[in-house]
């Protein structure tokens, strides 16, 4: 156990202290040890995504009790990870302090006699502690008190439950191709299998527990797909008819691209400017059996890849503070800053202003994010619309096009646009 310490510890810190992806730090961390067993990895990645995803907690928590600045950071993570341990895994507590103290000897001899004190100090006033660290927002909602002021400013009273769903375990939701099979034959297949799941959208299917791909039946001969029921809207939103040039711009990891070409038959363009996010979104097409002409290129700027054909459809997914989507990615919660909203909303406008003049008349211009917060999602929309006479915002049956992550979907955000001249 003391080894997946020291590494979930390291992982923290990374990301706590360098600013650095969560899922690339922890994807360098298995691929150096690649003799862990597959209860190890999973192990690491619960260390690592529940410290982050409570931080805010546990940093309250040891905060009281600690007396003095720790000026090892090292330590100060272990701390974090060891309390979330105590705090939320199975794994028994004297194991866990036995370890983060063999784990403290290896970073800091000097310091294993206080590890030790401090997490002795936590399971015997565990009760108190928590409901201290609870006094102050942070510590209750483990989110950073910006979030937490903009949410309840935007949101009112449904803030608090955004605030809780942002912490909780991520569902795991299928796509069933429909080119394949309807979804209620899928949903008998994996009874069959027994696997609980239940329908929540015409093509969306709600695991009861998660399953490796593998266990899915059908999954490598691209029967169904993994993907958050709240991203499947996009392409019933588009409202595609077969014959149709569509263009999803962002289009990595390609879900939302391969939910159109389930739909209907169109002429596909997928765009991104990742060259090796864009091999993902070939690699869905692939085991999907699906078509789609794929274009590195920046969306802001057309020129350098746009054949001058219009389109009838575009779905801009567009770059965003990701904050709908944090129990999956809880490193954001830490690493977003108030004032990146602001540069996120310059970015988006761009992108929806050089992509404006590719649709054609009538056509219609999905803008989309996973962001929850309104300077990304409709005060660019207005803005837009303020300054682009020839574009209606189209009614959707969405409140105020936002879906609020509960626990059926993440947060997303919908504007459906309609070029009227």
């Amino acid at each position: 156990m003391h080894n997946i310490q020291l590494a979930a510890t390291q992982i923290v810190q990374q990301v706590m202290e360098d600013g650095r992806n969560l899922n690339q730090v922890l994807d360098e961390s298995l691929r150096r040890k690649s003799v862990w067993t597959p209860a190890q990895r999973a192990a690491l990645q619960d260390l690592s995504y529940g410290t982050l995803r409570f931080y805010g907690q546990l940093n309250a928590v040891l905060d009281l009790l600690l007396h003095k600045h720790m000026t090892d950071h090292r330590i100060t993570y272990l701390l974090l990870v060891s309390l979330y341990q105590l705090q939320y895994s199975r794994a028994a507590q004297h194991a866990v302090v036995d370890h983060a103290v063999r784990s403290a000897d290896i970073l800091n001899p000097k310091i294993r006699g206080l590890v030790n004190a401090i997490l002795r100090n936590f399971l015997r006033n565990q009760a108190d502690l928590l409901a201290q660290a609870a006094l102050k927002a942070e510590g209750q909602y483990s989110h950073p008190q910006w979030w937490i002021d903009e949410l309840r400013a935007q949101y009112g009273d449904q803030a608090d439950a955004m605030l809780k769903a942002g912490n909780g375990h991520p569902p795991m939701t299928l796509r069933v191709n429909q080119r394949r099979g309807t979804t209620q034959d899928y949903l008998a297949r994996l009874i069959e299998q027994d696997i609980p799941a239940r329908l929540i959208a015409p093509d969306a299917l709600q695991l009861d527990k998660p399953v490796p791909v593998d266990k899915l039946p059908g999954f490598f001969e691209g029967f169904v797909s993994v993907q958050d029921a709240g991203a499947q809207y996009a392409a019933r939103l588009l409202d595609v008819a077969s014959g149709m040039r569509v263009l999803d711009a962002c289009a990595a990891p390609g879900g939302k691209t391969a939910h159109i070409l389930e739909l209907a038959d169109v002429e596909m363009v997928a765009l991104d400017k990742d060259d090796k996010r864009l091999q993902r979104v070939a690699e869905n097409l692939q085991r999907l059996a699906l078509n789609a002409t794929l274009l590195t290129g920046d969306a802001a700027n057309p020129a350098a890849w746009w054949d001058g054909k219009l389109f009838e459809r575009i779905l801009a997914d567009v770059p965003c503070s990701a904050t709908g989507v944090v129990r999956r990615h809880p490193d954001i919660k830490w690493l977003r800053r108030k004032k990146d909203l602001a540069s996120f909303a310059a970015q988006q406008s761009d992108i929806l202003e050089s992509l404006w003049p590719l649709l054609a008349q009538d056509g219609l211009f999905l803008y989309a994010t996973c962001s929850v917060f309104k300077q990304e999602n409709q005060d660019v929309i207005d803005k837009f619309l303020a300054w682009n006479p020839g574009a209606k915002q189209l009614t959707i049956d969405l409140p105020d096009g936002v879906l609020l992550p509960n626990d059926q979907h993440d947060g997303f955000f919908y504007a459906l646009l309609q070029k009227t001249v």
